[in-house]
């Protein structure tokens, strides 16, 4: 890395000439003795001859008096710099920029492009990167800005030339780590200021290609070859034409190269993912030797896939542990390891598996694609040539996997599972049994102690046989012994003794490893045995501290004790300081234990006794972390919409909630828990009970639907909500989770369905008499007209919506509504009452402090300024409302506000950087599903045609008009007019 001086004399060049000393700028005085100071800076620390310097700043015509005013120019900055810095020699000058203290920002430059080539030649392409990144940092608008002479131009042509081919190398460098996407956006500008320079055409339709828009770079050629004869009178070169011929065959060498994406991000990253191995691990020896046999066969040859199959509890995931520990030396590019949870209720996405696998090689999020099979390829690409083992443990089956295997050779994959996998084709397949009575018997006296087993030998052996030898129930067993010094191993033996525990461990399937959990829970107090029933209630995959107390009805302080010992017996996982989780089979465990205990607990009703219902423990735990959710869900709404009236028609929690002191803390909040909020919502659908509580939590977390993150499992948790509402006949929830599923809809573009939604839910809700969907509903179908342009429907909805706000006394939301009256008069032409409705949200949210609503409104005016043609000042509005969504992790509205730049710096002329912009918006992907893609190419087509880029301009239209047709959206008569204008050219 190359130091950056913040001390010293600093002088720039690469923009306005400048000078600092220790941090404070200097005057370096007027243009002509800029000049002087830049000609005498670019000779490198040699000197300058009097005569070189007149001829570089007055060129062949130089005035009378052009010595003298050099002197005076010279003696100037001699003041201003000192005798030391600028030195007088045979009559020239010269300042040594490489002496200590002194630095030139094209000295810094030059040393960053030079590492920069180093690591490339190294093959870290992510230093190198890195470096060029900074290199090009270093530049603040044009070289040597408004400087007069000859010499000053020349020097502006030779770098701003060698600017642009810094960045074609760090272009080139992003498509080979894999930041095509992210690379088109900055391409399209660039070459829209340089569209004669066809290696930048050639990277753009690289980045295009890659990133699945092969019409769009097939376009970008043709563009190339039209502007080049007009222009040049020449065809392409060899090398685009080359490329375009590929890309019209799908040349599957245009795909990432398999050495590009390891430097996507800072240095060559080796993953070191494998759980620890078990330190008394015993036996084994005969499994142990053949997968490491078979795994040292994938050297040079097809991948070997070992899976490792058996009953519960049988030791699969030890024993694929320590062989992918044994076997490390041979994978030296890393190991990766997920627990792909085949046995829980909701197995791991293979999507978000690979997600979490590329990016433990140091790839950036912005890198890895969208879809499944992109995902796939991507990281297949990234092993190949590499060494690295994977271990993929409790797969459900072979579906789940088969994205998951690495594919090439040198790598291996090692699978633990509970169903024989024989439909994974060339798997080499291990059935794991239990183990032989001596390997049995050796775990059993590594835990216990030699010592004790000896004494008691017959009954040590009397324990194993009853825990069936699974190694799992052996060291829970002895464990448990280990642990209680006053204990002989025969007492243990007696305990196991009962026939119907012993039966139990000898099954085959989950019912063996069930009675091992029932020695263990057998030894819990009573306080940890309740806990141990009760959080396992929980559908999430982990739980926070403050939810287990919650569900626990105890405070974080005893909670928290209960649950450490807990994890101190091995019967649940701290996940990561406060928060814990279940294996998936303790969990079964818990909640069968739970059934049982309540069996237990009840009576037959007497004779003639009232049978009332009676509400299990476990019924009670879920209703209580429901309500922790709740309460703490609307403390966080009230805290980032103050003057909402909705959190007050939301059910009231017994619970407190958590005290948020400030409104990111909230968000932390609420973006942490929200899988494990949302899951609990989805398992509350199937009481009817906790249906309101469960609607309600939806509503008071209604961000996570904005937030592009979670809007899925916000949607199937509404769904669910729904269904469940309906079968139940309830009204009032039916609604309200109508009103979430409307807003999600219509977020997502389908407003078919949105508008389905809320048509079915203002019956419901005027049935019910719920003023919080009755105000609400005219809202969401006020903008669902919108944008199905029926303008004429939506302003009366908007305007319903006003008046029921008001009743409401919901001020908060009257003002929203205001902004969706003011996106109303944009489309009916009415700029200035736009302008003035979005004023009006914009002043009210300032004088309440609601950040989130207040960017929103901002955005509203920002696009009805742009439509009244006052786009510098929409410009000024959306950039505040962006900076509070980045904020915010609302990505879908990060993704929207680019959207607007776009048609605001359109608006203004500016087609490179309204086209920049575009390119973002569908970058980020979570813009508003597939109709909004379509209205963003729109936007993107426009301002590549301003471009000149005729070609991709059509390309992107007839994507757009492909997404916009199949929806419906009135959008697609523009892209009709569009392409008819263009079909006319």
């Amino acid at each position: 890395m190359v130091a950056d001086p913040g001390t010293g004399l600093r002088f720039a060049v690469l923009g306005p000439v400048r000078a600092w000393r220790d941090g404070t700028q200097l005057s370096t005085g007027s243009p002509q003795q800029r000049a002087l100071l830049a000609a005498i800076l670019l000779r490198g620390g040699h000197t300058a001859t009097a005569p070189e310097l007149v001829d570089a700043i007055w060129g062949e015509e130089p005035p009378q008096q052009a010595l003298a005013a050099l002197r005076t120019y010279a003696s100037r900055l001699r003041k201003v710099l000192g005798s030391r810095t600028l030195l007088s020699e045979s009559g020239g000058y010269a300042i040594q920029t490489s002496a200590p203290g002194v630095s030139l920002d094209l000295d810094r430059a030059s040393r960053l492009a030079s590492l920069a080539e180093k690591f490339t030649a190294e093959g870290d392409l992510g230093k190198a990167r890195e470096h060029y990144g900074e290199a090009l940092a270093l530049w603040d608008g044009e070289p040597l800005s408004h400087l007069p002479g000859p010499y000053a131009e020349t020097q502006r042509v030779r770098l701003a030339e060698w600017r642009l081919s810094l960045l074609e190398h760090r272009f080139d460098l992003d498509l080979q780590v894999g930041c095509h996407a992210e690379a088109v956006s900055e391409l399209t500008a660039v070459g829209a200021a340089h569209p004669l320079r066809e290696r930048l055409r050639e990277l753009l339709m690289l980045a295009l290609y890659r990133s699945g828009r092969q019409a769009e770079a097939l376009a970008v050629y043709d563009d190339t070859r039209a502007l080049l004869a007009e222009e040049l009178g020449i065809d392409p070169c060899a090398e685009l034409s080359e490329l375009h011929q590929r890309i019209l065959r799908a040349d599957e060498g245009l795909a990432l190269a398999p050495s590009g994406v390891r430097g996507a991000v800072g240095d060559r990253v080796t993953p070191h993912q494998l759980p620890a191995s078990v330190k008394d691990f015993t036996g084994r020896s005969s499994f142990v030797k053949e997968l490491r046999e078979e795994l040292a066969n994938s050297d040079g040859a097809v991948m070997a896939v070992s899976a490792v199959a058996g009953i519960g509890g049988v030791g699969k995931t030890t024993l694929a542990i320590h062989v992918a520990h044994a076997a490390k030396d041979r994978f030296p590019d890393g190991q990766l390891y997920a627990d792909l949870q085949g046995a829980s209720a909701g197995p791991a996405e293979p999507r978000a598996v690979l997600a979490s696998f590329l990016r433990a090689f140091g790839i950036a999020d912005s890198a890895i694609p969208e879809s499944l099979e992109e995902r796939a390829a991507l990281y297949r690409s990234l092993l190949s040539g590499r060494r690295v083992l994977t271990v993929l443990d409790d797969a459900r089956d072979a579906a789940q996997i088969r994205q998951l295997l690495p594919g090439t050779e040198g790598c291996a994959a090692l699978i633990t599972s509970r169903t024989r996998m024989i439909d994974l084709a060339g798997a080499y397949l291990v059935d794991l049994d239990v183990m032989s009575p001596d390997e049995a018997m050796r775990l059993f006296t590594k835990i216990v102690g030699e010592e004790r087993v000896r004494a008691e030998r017959e009954s040590a052996m009397d324990v194993v046989a009853a825990c069936g030898f699974l190694p799992l129930a052996i060291r829970i067993a002895a464990a448990r012994l280990a642990a209680r010094r006053t204990w002989t191993v025969s007492v243990l033996a007696s305990k196991l003794a009962d026939e119907r525990r012993r039966l139990d461990v000898l099954q085959a399937g989950d019912q063996a490893v069930r009675a091992t959990f029932e020695l263990g829970y057998g030894q819990l107090d009573t306080e940890q045995a309740r806990a141990f029933r009760l959080l396992g209630q929980a559908d999430g995959s982990d739980i926070s501290l403050h939810a287990a107390a919650a569900a626990l009805d105890r405070d974080p302080e005893e909670a928290e004790e209960v649950l450490e010992s807990l994890v101190d017996t091995s019967l649940l996982e701290s996940a990561a300081p406060g928060r814990y989780r279940f294996h998936d089979l303790l969990r079964l465990y818990a909640r069968d234990r739970a059934r049982r205990t309540e069996q237990d607990a009840s009576l037959p009703p007497d004779a003639g006794a009232d049978e009332t219902p009676t509400v299990s423990e476990g019924d009670l735990a879920r209703a209580r972390l429901l309500d922790f959710y709740l309460a703490t869900g609307k403390r966080a709404f009230a805290l980032d919409r103050p003057a909402e009236r909705a959190a007050q028609h939301l059910l009231e929690a017994n619970h407190p909630g958590l005290d948020f002191e400030h409104r990111e803390e909230a968000l932390d909040w609420l973006f942490t828990e929200a899988s494990c909020l949302l899951a609990c919502v989805r398992q509350s659908a199937s009481s009817p009970a906790s249906l309101r509580a469960a609607v309600d939590l939806l509503f008071a977390t209604i961000d996570l639907s904005d937030s592009g993150v979670h809007s899925q499992s916000y949607e199937q948790a509404a769904t669910a909500v729904r269904d469940a509402a309906d079968a139940a006949g309830d009204a009032l929830v039916g609604a309200r989770a109508r009103v979430t599923l409307t807003h999600t809809h219509a977020d997502s573009g389908r407003f078919e369905q949105a508008d389905q939604e809320a048509t079915h839910a203002m019956l419901l809700a005027l049935s019910a008499e719920d003023p919080l969907s009755t105000s609400y509903l005219p809202n969401e179908r006020g903008i669902i007209a919108t944008y199905l342009g029926d303008h004429e429907r939506a302003e009366p909805f908007i305007l319903q919506a006003i008046e029921a706000f008001r009743e409401d006394r919901n001020t908060s939301s009257e003002a929203s509504a205001i902004c969706n009256l003011s996106r109303i008069h944009m489309a009916l032409g009415r700029h200035e009452s736009a302008i003035r409705l979005a004023r009006e949200g914009v002043s009210f949210y300032q004088r309440i402090g609601l950040t989130l609503r207040l960017a929103n409104a901002r955005y509203t005016l920002g696009c009805a300024l742009t439509r009244a043609g006052r786009p510098e000042e929409a410009l000024v509005e959306l950039q505040r409302a962006l900076e509070v969504f980045q904020d915010s992790r609302q990505d879908r509205w990060v993704g929207v506000t680019h959207f607007r730049f776009a048609e605001a710096h359109l608006e203004l002329g500016d087609a490179g950087t309204a086209a920049t912009h575009a390119e973002r918006a569908i970058t980020l992907r979570a813009i508003g599903g597939e109709w909004r893609r379509g209205t963003v190419l729109i936007v993107l087509g426009k301002a590549l045609a301003e471009l000149g880029q005729h070609g991709r301009a059509q390309a992107c239209w007839l994507d757009a008009q492909q997404v916009l047709e199949a929806r419906n959206s009135p959008e697609r008569h523009q892209v009709q007019e569009l392409l008819a204008a263009t079909a006319h050219r």
